[in-house]
């Protein structure tokens, strides 16, 4: 099946075919013809498999007729992250530049006075995350009674952020009689009772399991175990990332950490090990995180160390891996994480460093995916690995961490004598030739012993106390003895008298 057999206007196909698409994928096949005939759709499939064109190519030949009147958009979009709605724009710009549509990006982190001001015009989509338009809407610069297409992308990203309650107020602002799209990723309780609740008579599409990775991303698990502490574990963690991107045959990565704080020490440690690094989550200003992403998708970047927030729905084609530097806690980002390489057809590879602390978290993304994540041993794939490359990351300690025993130089160590030993005068010898050959480290232990020079005067010299004597060590213990007790005695007598 071609695109032009679901029924898409040819100015559409013709905008498609120059952004390099000939064929559907399973989602856009199945949902497509549908958003045409103006049913609502639940749709659930796998991260990577073109959800987003499934919905903004049949809305872009709808909204071809018609034309939006001042402040009240024709069909709104809502999404759970800036980038992602970013991304929406990004795809209404390559598939309508044929069209003349306009369109509003209602994100945080950017003026609400420029975005006004587009409001204010006119548009035919709204692409927005929930607090920014429950803003715009607050301040009477948003009507939304003229809503006729509803879209609610990433619906279980909603979920786990906090969003549903803005969510359901947002539909009770709009017009009962619409068309309502929910697409998801996952398909839990929750998003089943949000469809009942907006979807009126749904069609429910699905292409792949729920939950489920795809098959052309090879994944990977590799244990570390190593003692308790949280900086040792996450200096091991480092050790073993940076070994394993020796090994690997990295063009660009995704690296996630669970946390705002740790993107940031991993960003740093990677920067001073000599890796095209940078971070990304949260906390950051929109308009950084915008040029972070640009760099990125750019090749500027190599890798991007970030937080869930680059998870959902971000495309960035030829990503060649995934590193989770932590285990997600929430079993379904185990799928969006490592769903963000091996997208349109490509082959990815998706690694996982795990600790004995994350047991009960593998457990239950490997229960809900219904298979086993493969192991990984690291150790052995560095024996095919060429022995320059690996020795590039050995040489380099790990600034972030305190200096240990390993890291100091060996003669230093050679030289320290042990404490409490008793080490002999051919000690120091047997060390310095403990990579010789075992003849003649056998030869040296049977020389015998020097024996230490006595002490028959003030100038003889002393081992181990330099040339001087101080005089009171040489004194005999009897005459000091002797002239200890006079005074004692002396001191009776007057006592006495």
């Amino acid at each position: 099946m071609t695109f032009a057999d679901l029924g898409l206007g040819e100015d559409l196909l013709r905008a498609v075919e120059d952004a390099g698409y000939t064929v559907p994928t399973g989602i856009q096949e199945a949902a497509i013809p549908y958003v045409l005939m103006g049913r609502d759709i639940l749709a659930c499939a796998q991260t990577g498999t073109g959800k987003t064109a499934s919905f903004t190519l049949p809305m872009i030949d709808i909204l071809a007729a018609g034309r939006a009147r001042a402040r009240m958009p024709r069909t709104l979009i809502l999404e759970p992250t800036r980038e992602l709605a970013a991304q929406v724009a990004e795809n209404f710009e390559t598939y309508g530049k044929y069209h003349k549509l306009s369109k509003a990006l209602v994100i945080g982190g950017v003026s609400m006075d420029e975005q006004s001001h587009i409001i204010d015009r006119g548009v035919d989509v709204l692409i927005a995350t929930p607090g920014r338009l429950i803003d715009h809407f607050d301040r009477g610069g948003l009507i939304l009674n003229d809503v006729k297409i509803l879209v609610i992308d990433e619906a279980d990203r909603m979920l786990d952020m906090g969003f549903i309650p803005d969510v359901e107020r947002i539909v009770s602002l709009l017009p009962k009689i619409r068309q309502t799209l929910l697409l998801s990723a996952t398909m839990p309780k929750e998003i089943k009772r949000l469809a009942d609740k907006f979807l009126l008579n749904p069609k429910e599409i699905s292409v792949s399991p729920p939950a489920s990775a795809a098959v052309n991303i090879v994944q990977n698990l590799i244990t570390i175990r190593t003692g308790r502490g949280g900086e040792a574990i996450a200096k091991a963690k480092r050790d073993t990332l940076r070994k394993l991107m020796a090994q690997e045959d990295v063009k660009n990565a995704l690296i996630f950490c669970n946390r705002k704080r740790d993107v940031d020490i991993l960003a740093k440690s990677l920067k001073t090990h000599g890796f095209n690094t940078a971070a990304l989550h949260g906390d950051m200003a929109q308009s950084v995180r915008t040029e972070t992403m640009e760099s990125f998708k750019n090749d500027e970047i190599s890798l991007l160390v970030c937080s869930d927030v680059a998870a959902r729905g971000l495309d960035i084609s030829g990503l060649s891996h995934v590193f989770l530097f932590d285990v997600p806690t929430h079993p379904e980002d185990y799928v969006h994480r490592i769903g963000r390489t091996g997208r349109a057809g490509m082959t990815g590879r998706a690694f996982t460093l795990a600790t004995k602390e994350d047991d009960k978290f593998l457990a239950s993304i490997e229960r809900m995916m219904g298979t086993k994540i493969p192991r990984f041993d690291i150790s052995e794939a560095a024996k095919t690995t060429d022995a320059p490359v690996a020795a590039k990351d050995a040489v380099v300690p790990d600034t972030e961490t305190a200096p240990t025993e390993s890291t100091k130089k060996p003669a230093q160590r050679a030289s320290k004598p042990r404490r409490g030993r008793g080490k002999t005068a051919e000690e120091p010898v047997i060390e310095a030739v403990q990579d010789a050959p075992k003849e003649q480290v056998k030869a040296e232990r049977a020389k015998p012993a020097k024996k230490p020079v006595e002490a028959t005067s003030d100038d003889s010299p002393i081992i181990g106390l330099g040339d001087h004597m101080p005089a009171f060590l040489l004194r005999d213990p009897k005459v000091t003895a002797k002239s200890a007790k006079k005074p004692r005695a002396t001191a009776k007598k007057q006592k006495t008298a």
